[in-house]
């Protein structure tokens, strides 16, 4: 027999993705954690089904349950992860796989703030609580009544976890999409043409450059600190290096590079920029972390 809930489980797919990838960071994990929701609404017998009157807050708060269980661990995983941990970074809308098993529309996520590889960064550092509190609340407006079935608290403790959340995120005025490109691209051709002075000149003097390469990719392991030091060693990626393609793409929703090796993408770098200069910049190497980015 047909499931009646069908149209609903379907239409709440791409919401479940999009909330999974910002608790976690992670898109593969985001689709696990979607394909497992499902499996568990299907274990139901019909007659259970039948009793859930929201098909959507159900899907979303078995969603919800399954990433704080992930981010409990995460932790415990990210000691044995090689190096510094990175979001998955995300491509434009108009650059997503197109080859012969094209991503699902259902699967991508819609790009705003709340997707920057800054934002992602800052809830990366999140207890899991206060993370899942936050990204429901202040992200997707759920109440705090709903949130306090997920993560087990009652409303006026997830509102002070949430609090406690924000007040770790940036409100400053960031700057626009064009700014952000302009800056970007100084920086491209001065990596281009070994510039120095004028990388320098680009990045702010207590910038931060931070790498992911999992132990799979040739990657600093730790992060380097100060304007000159980021400059001097992305002079010697190049020098050291094998001459990469340097291309301008959008990476999570903000103007960003990707490194091409022939036709492979190697490095995906996004950055935060203030003031007209780069404050931070993260290089993601991770292969598994590329694969969105097979075709650059």
């Amino acid at each position: 027999m047909t499931d009646p809930h069908l149209p609903a489980v379907i239409s709440e797919r791409r919401q479940l993705i999009n909330l999974a990838y910002r608790l976690l960071g992670s898109l593969a994990e985001a689709e696990d954690v979607v394909q497992e929701t499902y499996a568990r609404w299907y274990a139901m017998s019909e007659p259970q089904r039948q009793e859930v009157a929201a098909p959507g807050a159900w899907f979303t708060t078995v969603a919800g349950r399954i990433c704080l269980d992930l981010l409990g661990s995460a932790r415990a995983r990210r000691e044995r992860y090689v190096g510094r941990w990175l979001p998955e970074p995300i491509p434009g809308r108009s650059e997503w796989p197109t080859g012969p098993a094209p991503v699902d529309p259902a699967d991508r996520v819609t790009l705003d703030e709340s997707i920057s590889m800054a934002f992602l960064v800052v809830l990366d550092s999140m207890t899991p609580a206060e993370r899942v509190a936050f990204v429901l609340h202040d992200v997707f407006r759920y109440p705090f009544a709903e949130i306090a079935e997920i993560v087990g608290r009652t409303p006026a403790a997830c509102r002070q976890l949430a609090s406690s959340a924000r007040r770790r995120v940036d409100t400053s005025r960031s700057p626009s999409s064009t700014e952000r490109a302009e800056v970007v691209r100084e920086f491209k051709q001065a990596w281009e043409t070994n510039d120095i002075e004028a990388l320098i000149g680009i990045l702010d003097p207590q910038a931060i450059a931070t790498a992911d390469g999992g132990g799979l990719a040739l990657a600093f392991l730790e992060p380097i600190d100060g304007g000159e030091r980021i400059a001097h060693t992305w002079m010697e990626i190049a020098a050291r290096g094998p001459a990469v393609t340097l291309l301008e793409r959008t990476v999570n929703g903000q103007p960003g590079l990707i490194g091409r090796l022939g036709d492979t993408v190697v490095s995906v770098y996004a950055f935060d920029i203030a003031d007209g200069r780069i404050t931070r910049i993260w290089a993601i190497r991770n292969p598994e972390k590329l694969r969105l980015w097979a075709v650059g």
